[in-house]
C-alpha cells in the first residue's frame, strides 16, 4: 500500500475482519511452525462465522463498533495534505473522448441485443457485443474503424484549440 498518505488513519475494521483476526491468532497458537494456505483458511473462517450465533458476533461486533468510533473521530481531526489531488482537474469545456470502433459497434448493435433479448444483464449485453465484435472480419471492422479514427482526429484538432486558446498559452 505504497500510495496515499500515511497520516490517513487507519480504515475501520468490520466484526468479521475482527474475526478472521482471531481465528488466525489461534491458528498460529495452535500451529506455529505452519504455513497457512490462505483460501482454505478464508472458507473455513467463513463457515465457522456462517454458522456462529448472533450472541457469539456480538463479541466482534462491539470491537468493530469501537473502531469505527475510533475511525470516526480520527477522521474529523485529519486534515488531507493540500496539492496531492489524485488525477488532474478534468476541465468541463474539454471536448469528449471520441469512441472507439467497437463502441461505435456496441452502440449501433445493443438496442438490437436488448430487443432480440430483453432480459440479458447489462454485462451479458456487454459480453455478447463483445463476442460478436470478435467474430467480425477486418472487413466489417472497416467501417467503424475508419468512423472512430475521423471522430479521432476531429478530438485531437479539437483539444489542441482547447489547450492552445483556451488557456492563454
Amino acid at each position: 500500500m505504497g500510495k496515499g498518505d500515511p497520516n490517513k488513519p487507519r480504515g475501520k475494521m468490520s466484526s468479521y475482519a475482527y474475526f478472521v483476526q482471531t481465528c488466525r491468532e489461534e491458528h498460529k497458537k495452535k500451529h506455529p511452525d505452519s504455513s497457512v494456505n490462505f483460501a482454505e483458511f478464508s472458507r473455513k473462517c467463513s463457515e465457522r462465522w456462517k454458522t456462529m450465533s448472533s450472541k457469539e458476533k456480538g463479541k466482534f461486533e462491539e470491537m468493530a463498533k469501537g473502531d469505527k468510533a475510533r475511525y470516526d473521530r480520527e477522521m474529523k481531526n485529519y486534515v488531507p495534505p493540500k496539492g496531492e489531488k489524485k488525477g488532474k482537474k478534468k476541465d468541463p469545456n474539454a471536448p469528449k473522448r471520441p469512441p472507439s470502433a467497437f463502441f461505435l459497434f456496441c452502440s449501433e448493435h445493443r438496442p438490437k441485443i436488448k430487443n432480440d433479448h430483453p432480459g440479458l444483464s447489462i454485462g451479458d449485453t456487454a459480453k455478447k457485443l463483445g463476442e460478436m465484435w470478435s467474430e467480425q472480419s477486418a472487413k466489417d471492422k472497416q467501417p467503424y474503424e475508419q468512423k472512430a479514427a475521423k471522430l479521432k482526429e476531429k478530438y485531437e484538432k479539437e483539444d489542441l484549440d482547447q489547450h492552445s486558446y483556451g488557456h492563454g498559452n
